[in-house]
């Protein structure tokens, strides 16, 4: 591929629901004075991606390049943008655009997520009708703002898959407010899962690593876990009893498990949902009422809080597991991800 803008995009786009995406081509957008146009060299599977193709989130706009994990290179930029060069290798996350306004209330709050005039990564549209289209492909055009230059000592192909799952289970940390002593649960140990152990260990807390597969035990403790709790042994789990000030859960379990997990939770403690189940969750009243326990959830990061993200990474040396397939081998990638038969997190090489 030349260097120098690009007029036509090569990628894998999905044209039916399924687990499957062939080659497809797409003329981006024009580059605006502040969009950045990046040479894609690794992106991350991220379990959206396989939701959104497979039509399990709503009809998806088809065709559909997918992917919002991505790193590479700076190739291009409009003229007004000044912080970032050519060369420099960036990440873009899952989300593309937004108003950034004091006078918005959601990005005056670092929620820019939840803009009114946001837009995502990929199955999204822009104000002019454009479709956006992700990372499965050779290049991407994307609002400077939300193009991060990656720290140093930060490796681009583990840098990948916390441009959203790190930030994922980072924003609500941060938002949360969660600190040195406090009791941190997180159940369901794969691709989320293992970086929220890292970073709340990273903050100082005292980590529950919660998962039915005890094979997994050595390697949450070397993550950083502090305990390792069997949820398949009702004697361990009748351990945790009012233990918690945090939950993260990072498994679409089934939403009847929820009436357990509040168990868990120390009075005034804070279960945070962060993987949607297909089941309504369910709750007794009483448990709130009587212990005072909240239920919250979080969706990605804005600006501010994914560059924290990768800054705090890098500072404490947070890496995710993951396996490398070439993008040839997309297929197979995704067929493996959507048989939970990943090791943690897939990037694709490009």
């Amino acid at each position: 591929m030349a260097e120098g803008k690009i007029n036509e995009i090569h990628g894998w786009a999905a044209k039916e629901p399924g687990i499957k995406v062939e080659p497809w081509s797409y003329t981006p957008r024009p580059l605006g004075p502040n969009d950045v146009e990046i040479k894609i060299e690794y992106s991350g599977i991220c379990s959206g991606d396989l939701h959104t193709i497979k039509g399990e989130w709503g009809a998806p706009m088809l065709p559909a390049i997918v992917g919002h994990e991505i790193v590479g290179r700076v190739i291009t930029k409009g003229e007004a943008v000044s912080t970032l060069a050519e060369g420099d290798i960036v990440g873009v996350g899952a989300q593309a655009q937004a108003c950034l306004q004091k006078d918005c209330s959601p990005c005056s709050r670092d929620l820019d997520p939840h803009c009114p005039h946001k837009v995502f990564t990929y199955n999204d549209k822009y104000a002019d009708g454009v479709q956006s289209q992700g990372g499965y492909s050779e290049a991407i055009r994307v609002d400077a703002n939300y193009v991060f230059k990656l720290p140093e000592g930060l490796d681009p192909v583990a840098a990948a898959p916390l441009m959203c799952a790190g930030v994922a289970v980072f924003a609500p940390m941060l938002r949360q407010g969660v600190k040195k002593g406090d009791r941190v649960g997180v159940i369901g140990i794969g691709g989320l899962g293992h970086l929220a152990l890292q970073y709340a260990r990273a903050l100082g807390a005292e980590v529950y690593a919660i998962s039915h597969s005890p094979r997994k035990r050595d390697t949450c403790l070397e993550l950083g876990a502090s305990h390792f709790v069997d949820s398949s042994d009702k004697e361990q789990t009748a351990g945790l009893a009012r233990k918690l000030n945090f939950l993260f859960v990072t498994t679409d379990a089934d939403g009847s498990q929820y009436n357990e997990y509040l168990s868990w939770m120390d009075f005034e403690g804070k279960v945070v949902v962060l993987a949607a189940p297909a089941s309504q969750l369910t709750f007794s009243p009483f448990e709130f009422l009587l212990n005072e326990v909240a239920v919250t959830g979080s969706l990605i990061g804005g600006v501010n809080v994914l560059r924290k993200a990768l800054e705090f990474a890098a500072e404490h040396n947070i890496r995710p597991i993951v396996e490398t397939f070439p993008i040839e081998q997309i297929n197979e990638a995704l067929q493996r991800m959507d048989d939970g038969k990943a090791h943690y997190r897939i990037v694709l090489t490009h």
